[in-house]
């Protein structure tokens, strides 16, 4: 008798419950790394909400003890490039981010369970509001690994804090706790770890209460108000740059020094 086949998880658990849906990052193994697979997922999620009526509020949130470690630089891609099953990665970014904080007129909370790093932390700040486990660390990791941000974060960051924290927050090495995000403005509430699930559905909830046109109304009206003329430049642009930095020579060596646990040389080039 053959074997029956390895059921696998999916990448993206979506639940409904009183006009709010819930959309979990379901790669705990990985701290919820961003693959293709689950990119995917994610602009189909926020696709079918936007046009669902039932749906009021769209919270996003990480599985097991991570919201989301960033993109998932072990994925292996398919030989071949972009095809219609799979868009290139600047068209999946843009697809995102603009479906998060533009095409999407409901109000997005991001519920920040564990560590943001890197894209996480982009895909964190791409949401209205924020709220965070007492557990929670934040990292933007762009500049540690020798390049800059992606994947919307600097139009974004600079939206919610100002220009100078922002580049402060943007070329600092250090790991910072919930409640010093909180006071930076990177989030709008901390509540303790063990409190927290309940705590992130309660706070969609109160949101899911608001009269939709309302919601609505007011979300196109705050994102137009700080809408970049170019968006979708932007974000490819900042992909371009990124990848450009990652392949110098201080690039290699700011990814060499980090697996090696040193202080990088850098040269300029």
């Amino acid at each position: 008798m053959a074997d029956s086949p390895v059921s696998q998880e999916p990448v993206l658990l979506e639940e409904t419950t009183d006009g709010v849906r819930i959309l979990t990052f379901n790669r705990a193994d990985k701290k919820n790394a961003l693959s293709g697979d689950l990119v995917q997922a994610l602009i189909a999620g926020f696709e079918t909400a936007a046009a669902d009526a039932d749906v009021r509020v769209v919270g996003i949130t990480g599985a097991g003890d991570a919201f989301c470690s960033g993109a998932d630089l072990k994925e292996r891609r398919p030989a071949g490039g972009a095809s219609a099953a799979r868009p290139s990665a600047e068209d999946q970014v843009v697809r995102l981010v603009s479906g998060i904080r533009v095409d999407c007129e409901k109000p997005v909370i991001a519920g920040i369970n564990g560590i943001a790093i890197g894209a996480g932390l982009a895909l964190a700040m791409c949401a209205d509001m924020r709220i965070a486990s007492s557990r929670a660390r934040f990292h933007p990791g762009y500049a540690r690994a020798g390049t800059s941000p992606d994947c919307g974060l600097s139009w974004t960051l600079p939206q919610a804090l100002g220009h100078e924290r922002a580049m402060r927050f943007l070329l600092d090495p250090q790991m910072m706790d919930a409640d010093s995000a909180h006071a930076l403005g990177l989030v709008g509430d901390v509540v303790p770890a063990e409190e927290f699930e309940e705590a992130f559905l309660a706070f969609c909830r109160r949101f899911a209460e608001v009269a939709p046109i309302a919601a609505r109304q007011t979300k196109r009206l705050v994102t137009r108000a700080g809408l970049l003329a170019g968006l979708e430049e932007h974000l490819r642009d900042e992909l371009a740059l990124a990848k450009l930095a990652l392949t110098s020579e201080d690039g290699r060596e700011a990814v060499k020094a980090i697996f090696e646990k040193r202080k990088p040389e850098f040269t300029g080039r």
